[in-house]
């Protein structure tokens, strides 16, 4: 499924620094001619954030701002249409910004098991605590993705559709590691099984399109996203281990694409192009991969996500993905 599927050779995260949508659009649209995405600017409040982003997207779920975090409420309230809001202006923006544009688009979504870990219930426990919880939420978020897509779709017509999933919570999930609202006690693991049809009935809403799973922690469970439909899985190349070695090679193997995060999220002094890359060319050759098979099968990104970057390295971050990924087609080995 996922082998005759070609990716462009870079691509951003989703965030970005300031709160100036149309600059933001600017920036990702300028940065990636040929993959650009619709940048998420969380420092302008609850609502821009990830999870407040995504929440704004559900269907007949609402969540407001407590205290404590986001939480499940009957009706729509001030959060929910303040998160709307700020998505349609970033839409407006990105749409200003890719007039006539063909080819890949990246739109961004928190995955069903992080906002399960994060969105909370009336009891002030998170939804990841009660397994009719969990179902409802996926189901809800599914029909949300499924209407975004749409209104991306009708917005830049020429455009192909990524749709990119972020699961930073999700090994926390599979471990048992999301801590209960008293914060003695986590909660406890979610079977493995349950975890992945959560995710194939979330990425299945995408069913003509791609979709990349982003995770930003240690121990990413390849093989549990690719058998769950992903066609490719981002994660931070500085955290992977020897230990990940064979489920990277099957994955490659598999068709599935790598988004390699080799360029740091925050401000950093950038090496040059050639050696941010140079990890994944070790990595290839650990594994015995061909190196003529590279720029089939990685996109190079940057680590995370930019919002804690400032806007001018964000820029820099930007373009030296670019710049490493044509590194790393021309001299693969």
């Amino acid at each position: 499924m996922t082998a005759d599927i070609r990716f462009a050779p870079a691509t951003g995260i989703g965030s970005l620094p300031g709160g100036d949508a149309r600059e933001a659009a600017r920036t990702a649209t300028g940065s990636f001619e040929d993959f650009p995405f619709l940048p998420e600017l969380p420092a302008r409040g609850p609502g821009a954030d990830m999870i407040g982003r995504t929440a704004g997207m559900l269907v007949e779920l609402y969540a407001r701002v407590e205290p404590s975090g986001w939480r499940l409420g009957d009706r729509p309230g001030r959060d929910t249409k303040r998160a709307r809001s700020w998505l349609g202006e970033d839409l407006d923006a990105l749409e200003e910004f890719t007039q006539g544009y063909a080819g890949q688009l990246k739109v961004q979504a928190v995955g069903p098991w992080t906002l399960a870990g994060a969105l909370e219930l009336r009891n002030g426990e998170v939804a990841l605590s009660d397994p009719g919880a969990c179902r409802d939420l996926a189901a809800s978020l599914a029909e949300g993705l499924r209407l975004h897509l749409e209104e991306v779709r009708n917005r830049v017509p020429g455009a192909q559709i990524v749709l990119q999933l972020d699961e930073p919570s999700l090994i926390a999930v599979l471990r048992g590691q999301v801590r209960s609202a008293s914060g003695y006690r986590t909660h406890r693991a979610v079977d493995r099984q349950v975890v992945e049809a959560g995710l194939r009935e979330v990425v299945g809403v995408h069913a003509g399109g791609p979709v990349v799973v982003h995770s930003c922690a240690p121990d990413v469970p390849f093989a549990l996203l690719r058998r769950a439909g992903a066609s490719a899985i981002s994660f931070d190349f500085s955290l992977l281990t020897e230990r990940d070695d064979d489920a990277i090679g099957e994955a490659v193997e598999g068709g599935t694409r790598l988004f390699a995060g080799v360029v740091p999220g925050t401000d950093a002094a950038l090496s040059d192009p050639a050696g941010s890359v140079m990890g994944v060319r070790t990595l290839w050759r650990r594994l015995g991969l061909h190196p003529g098979l590279l720029a089939e099968a990685v996109t190079v990104t940057p680590s995370c996500g930019l919002a804690g970057a400032s806007p001018e390295y964000a820029r820099k971050a930007l373009a030296h993905c670019v710049q490493a990924a044509r590194s790393l087609a021309d001299n693969p080995e």
